[in-house]
């Protein structure tokens, strides 16, 4: 299969991915014509009403140009500057936000729970809970999961509502961090509201960008109740979109037909592969089960550098390991390319 340039950055993220042909048809149609602005739009409609339909249930969406914003605007409108919220320390809230939840609640804290393969667990989550209740210590109030996990796990639909009703006893909400949510729901072939708002969810970053969309990230509110005014969060903080339709045009197309999770369970498969070639390889060790499209692999300092010198470009991430994720336009001709050039390296 002959390879666009640069194509060995496939693996560095599932962002290094172009547009899938569905929304980009879908975006470049949207330019047509005279419509209304700021979300007043047929396909800005349309497809929040196709949402309620996959969703089966009557939420809010809204719509914002990034993970980050989607993240830090949706625990801002859960969290008051005095309260904290329950995340794993590998959370990408945590790691990789810049402060950006702090700064948009004024200043609510992170707290921080030990991870095991990337989750929460039940007992880390009530250990932070009652960890103490004076009035010097932020008050817990938000619980937030990341779907699927940094680490590329996924939380199964009993782990998300048994963590979900623990945190409901206790007075939190529950937000969830789906940057890779398709991927998650490919991989358990599950409704989209088994493992989200009937196990509990109270708000879903779904992610968009990651799955294929030129640029754009939904927030669902399944309480309707928590994204009162929040249209003005969005405006304050620079997420209102006055062509709203470049935004919501591709969602409508990747949500027809299931192309949304076509293309999330492409990419779970390429993951497999992957993950399937390089546990055979001696001297690779696998870090982490696969179980979305990521594959997480300890390789010795000098196999990193030779596969970097062979022009492969991947993150060494939390723990160290090589992290190499698959996307939708993975294909197996680079899967096994990247395979048979570790193999090579590290029979050397």
């Amino acid at each position: 299969m002959n390879h666009p340039p640069g194509w060995k950055t496939q693996f560095a993220s599932d962002n290094t991915a172009g547009i899938c042909p569905e929304a980009l048809t879908a975006f470049n149609a949207a330019s047509a014509g005279w419509v209304p602005s700021y979300g007043n739009d047929d396909a800005t409609h349309e497809v929040c009403d196709r949402m309620r339909e996959i969703f089966e249930t009557d939420c809010d969406i809204f719509f914002v140009f990034n993970g980050t914003a989607a993240n830090s605007l949706s625990l801002a409108a859960l969290c008051q500057s005095y309260q904290g919220v329950i995340c794993t320390d590998t959370a990408h809230v945590a790691t990789d936000e810049c402060g950006a939840p702090e700064f948009f609640s004024n200043g609510s804290k992170l707290l921080l729970s030990p991870h095991r393969q990337g989750k929460l667990t039940a007992q880390g989550v009530h250990d932070l809970i009652h960890y103490r209740n004076d009035i010097h210590y932020p008050r817990p109030r938000v619980l937030s999961l990341t779907q699927s996990t940094e680490l590329g796990t996924i939380y199964q639909i009993g782990e998300v509502a048994g963590l979900s009703r623990l945190a409901h006893e206790h007075g939190l909400k529950v937000q969830m961090d789906g940057a890779r949510f398709a991927n998650a729901v490919a991989a358990l072939g599950c409704t989209p509201a088994d493992i989200s708002w009937r196990a509990g969810v109270d708000v879903l970053c779904f992610g968009g960008t990651k799955m294929g969309l030129p640029i754009g990230e939904a927030i669902v509110f399944f309480d309707r109740s928590l994204g009162e005014e929040f249209e003005y969060r969005c405006k304050q903080a620079g997420q209102l979109a006055s062509k709203m339709r470049f935004l919501s045009a591709p969602w409508l197309a990747m949500l027809d037909q299931d192309n949304w999770l076509r293309h999330a369970a492409h990419a779970n498969t390429m993951a497999q592969r992957l993950a399937g070639r390089i546990a055979a390889i001696p001297g690779a060790e696998m870090l982490l089960p696969t179980e979305a499209n990521g594959v997480f692999v300890n390789l010795p300092k000098h196999a990193i550098e030779a596969m970097h010198a062979k022009g492969w470009v991947f993150y060494t991430f939390i723990g160290g390991g090589a992290r190499l994720m698959c996307s939708w336009a993975t294909d197996e001709a680079a899967v096994d390319a990247l395979a048979d050039d570790l193999q090579s390296v590290l029979a050397g």
